[in-house]
């Protein structure tokens, strides 16, 4: 088993599982300590690459997901690595997609929606899931499917 993030590092998310995230900024500089397994970068247009397995979702600043179906299916396979593997998952400034994303991964952890952005507010960054429409896309995220 490959180890996973250390707990309160700096943007390591503790889901209710044990599972453990990171979200990151990708403006800010590089994180000291391990690399990550596998990134989830949430970025308008393609990522640079990078040394580990990653996924690119379609995601502009400030909106949602360009494709719930593919939205689901990362944020699916983020929280299945996370139980074995040190996740990231980051945008430009890390707050607004990350943070959503986030929100969407602690609801497929057991946090019930209405509760999932509070939850990453309070554990992950205040600032966390910036716009109204953010906050309803969390919401009415059910993990099962699309977004209704």
């Amino acid at each position: 088993m490959a180890p996973t993030w250390e707990p309160g590092r700096p943007g390591v998310l503790s889901l209710p599982s044990g599972r453990l995230i990171r979200g990151r900024g990708l403006l800010a500089p590089f994180p000291a300590g391990p690399r990550p397994d596998f990134g989830l970068y949430l970025l308008g247009r393609s990522p640079r690459p990078v040394e580990w397995d990653s996924r690119w979702v379609r995601w502009r600043d400030l909106h949602v997901p360009a494709d719930d179906v593919d939205a689901l299916d990362a944020f699916q396979e983020a929280w299945r690595r996370a139980e074995t593997e040190r996740v990231e998952v980051a945008c430009w400034g890390g707050r607004g997609r990350t943070g959503t994303a986030l929100a969407c991964i602690a609801v497929l952890d057991g946090v019930p929606a209405a509760e999932a952005v509070a939850f990453v507010r309070r554990n992950y960054r205040r600032g966390a899931v910036e716009t109204p429409w953010q906050r309803r896309y969390v919401g009415r995220f059910n993990g099962g499917g699309a977004v209704s």
